[in-house]
């Protein structure tokens, strides 16, 4: 699940970017103008106005390498374990290569949804900007005050495209994180709260892949409760007809172990008390 969500997290990042294009916050003679950009143009380049941590951008700089390098490989007809031989990488970091449909499904892992030191005061840099406060310093100095711990360039780094584009921006969009659209998908919709089902359901409208993985997820969970098994054929033939590569390699171990996996969905018993007896003795 954590994998497919950060694979298509940046399906979220646009489908806020949307939202923001009509946030009834800006003042319409400030968003639009002569010379001015309008507000979508604004919230584009408020995404990626900080910039990743230098670890993180390596990381990803590293990764399309390898991607790369493993692909061309495999183009020539090698097989991986020549490719391990000449690359002198893991067996399975040239497995997990091989298998990616893409080198964003790489990358997106890291990536997606990582917290930054400024997230929680982006909102307010944002409403004080729209006031008419441009400097950086002053702003900084606003934020440490409320607990910010960061750098000042940092708080510079991110205001600087609005500078240059010559208007205020808008409010800037909160993109949920990878954690916490997992943790919406994976519960019960009775077990969340009314703001919770909200954003899950904007999550959902802002990529299919999301909607679609959060359908297969509340069927198996149905599934998986209601020990309905007859039921398993058609929803692992579901799930391998949508484009989710990482549920479908679920499916690809479930067919591996499926009169298991089977008798699990169907059958009333549990191996749990013998589980529990064997960690006790450990």
């Amino acid at each position: 699940m954590e994998k497919t969500v950060a694979a298509y997290h940046g399906c979220l990042r646009q489908g806020c970017l949307r939202h923001a294009d009509i946030a009834p916050d800006i003042a319409p003679d400030s968003a639009t103008g002569p010379g001015l950009k309008p507000a979508a143009d604004l919230a584009t380049a408020a995404t990626p106005a900080q910039p990743l941590p230098r670890k993180s951008s390596v990381l990803v700089e590293r990764t399309r390498a390898r991607y790369e390098a493993v692909h061309a490989l495999r183009a020539q007809g090698k097989s991986i374990t020549a490719i391990v031989a000449e690359l002198r990488l893991a067996r399975g970091t040239v497995r997990r290569f091989v298998r990616a449909s893409n080198v964003e499904e790489l990358v997106a892992a890291p990536r997606a949804g990582r917290p930054s030191v400024l997230d929680n005061y982006k909102p307010y840099l944002h409403e004080r900007w729209n006031a008419g406060v441009t400097n950086a310093s002053v702003l900084y100095r606003e934020i440490v005050e409320q607990g910010y711990r960061g750098r000042r360039v940092t708080v510079a780094a991110y205001l600087a495209p609005f500078r240059k584009l010559g208007s205020a921006p808008p409010v800037a969009a909160i993109v949920p994180k990878v954690r916490h659209v997992v943790s919406w998908m994976l519960r019960h919709p009775d077990n969340l709260d009314d703001e919770q089902q909200l954003h899950l359901k904007q999550a959902r409208a802002s990529c299919p892949e999301l909607d679609a993985t959060a359908a297969h997820v509340s069927a198996f969970a149905a599934m998986l409760t209601g020990r309905h098994g007859e039921r398993l054929e058609s929803w692992m033939a579901a799930v391998e007809a949508d484009n989710l590569p990482h549920l479908q390699r679920f499916v690809t171990g479930l067919r591996r172990d499926h009169a298991a996996v089977l008798n699990g969905l169907t059958l009333a018993y549990s191996s749990g008390a013998v589980e529990g007896n064997a960690t006790a003795s450990k």
